[in-house]
């Protein structure tokens, strides 16, 4: 039976004896979330500004999706793709209508995803376009951020993902991200098969492009028939103020795909909050035209469409509708972005804030090899709030969307209140 923790450092102490170290995370040890609340193990209360990087927008053990998982866990949780279930078919009809694609294929992380899409490309490619096998390139963004594995860090440019992990992947070739005229000259090299892209780089600052850039990149690459693939693992389901961000700055309550902001990809994948941070659900989802290029027996997944977590995707996507939380995100990005700009305004420490909905960061008026950012958050920590630097001078705020507007305030209260302290 595992050990019952009661102080923080006896699970850091744990942790870094017995696990890998390739995460460092703040110091603090979590043992209870509630919405947008988390406690530690002595019982400090904190507000979550990470929503374990946008995996949690629903909040953290939303009742209805807890709910659904115990219900689907006394059922059934597992039976491979060896056999039907029947869970599965009620879940694929729900999510393709949801987000308006013919065909879903299920996995369960995010990084698989992406896998999943690279190879249905790829496939696609050689069967479709008639690209010489082996021979199919895809393009990538600088500064991405897809995941880690082998494939997925061979067009990364992070040296912390990539040294020592070689050799690496070939069929991959990087532009400049929000930069239309390298990505068509890109478009015009032979064998192309598709253009990978976030709608905004989360993980590199949450970096927000042109307007035009996400329907302009699509349409270029329409225009040279190659596959527009969306990864909206981190943007997408509501957490930038539109259910995906592909859909624009959307104000309509209605799905994205009635609107004439949306730019649906060829290849949508999504994770993370897809289950509402319970269970590790991701899909990719295209029309038949592409998805039918995957036969039986060339791609799958052991827990990929598993009863549980197909019945916990249902519920997760229902709660995004069924509580406003699109609209949500959009109306109280827009005040967190006004705050956050009347503090940058105030003080030299902070050099800018952008984002959309509530995927924000803030950027420090420091050197990226700087600990200001790292300080600032062990303050905010301090101070009740949980955030995580990102690129070094960087620090990303994402709460989860069922937070209220007076949540919010109090939430910039605490980071005005950090700032000032370090800007004395």
């Amino acid at each position: 039976m595992a050990e019952i923790i009661t102080r923080s450092e006896e699970a850091i102490d744990l942790e870094n004896m017995y696990g890998a170290h390739n995460y460092h995370p703040l110091p603090v040890v979590l043992s209870k979330g509630d919405g947008v609340f988390v406690w530690d193990v002595e019982g400090k209360k904190y507000y979550d500004f990470l929503s374990a990087y946008s995996a949690v927008n629903q909040g953290h053990c939303h009742p209805k999706i807890i709910d659904t998982l115990t219900e689907q866990a006394r059922k059934l949780t597992l039976t491979s793709r060896a056999f039907y279930n029947d869970v599965l078919g009620p879940y694929e009809k729900f999510i393709t209508s949801y987000f308006g694609f013919d065909k879903i294929l299920p996995m369960n992380t995010g990084a698989e995803g992406v896998e999943t899409a690279l190879k249905i490309c790829r496939k696609w490619a050689y069967e479709r376009r008639n690209i010489p096998e082996n021979e199919a390139r895809i393009i990538v963004c600088e500064n991405n951020f897809h995941g880690r594995t082998t494939t997925v860090i061979s067009f990364s440019n992070d040296p912390d993902a990539r040294k020592n992990f070689g050799p690496y992947t070939p069929g991959f070739m990087k532009v400049p991200y929000n930069d239309l005229s390298a990505l068509e000259e890109a478009l015009k090299q032979e064998n192309v098969a598709g253009f990978l892209v976030e709608p905004i780089q989360g993980e590199a600052g949450v970096f927000v492009p042109d307007d035009e850039y996400i329907s302009e990149a699509a349409r270029l690459c329409r225009k040279h028939d190659v596959l527009f693939i969306a990864d909206e693992i981190q943007t997408g389901i509501a957490r930038t103020g539109s259910l995906l961000r592909v859909c624009g700055d959307c104000s309509c309550e209605n799905k994205c795909e009635q609107q004439d902001t949306y730019t649906k990809p060829d290849m949508l994948i999504l994770g993370k909050a897809l289950s509402g941070g319970a269970y590790p659900v991701s899909a990719v989802l295209a029309d038949d035209e592409i998805m039918d290029v995957i036969k039986p027996g060339q791609h799958g997944s052991t827990f990929g469409g598993n009863p549980l977590g197909s019945a916990v995707a249902m519920t997760a996507l229902e709660v995004i509708y069924d509580e406003k939380l699109i609209q949500n995100a959009r109306q109280l990005g827009n005040v967190f972005r006004e705050r956050m700009q009347k503090l940058v305004e105030s003080t030299e420490l902070l050099s800018l804030v952008r984002g959309k909905g509530l995927l924000n960061a803030v950027v420090i008026n420091d050197s990226p090899e700087s600990t200001t950012a790292w300080d600032m958050c062990v303050a905010l920590k301090d101070n009740g709030l949980l955030a995580k630097p990102t690129h070094g001078n960087i620090i990303r705020f994402a709460p989860p969307l069922v937070i209220t507007e007076d949540q919010l305030h109090d939430c910039c209260d605490i980071i005005e209140k950090t700032v000032k302290e370090f800007s004395r």
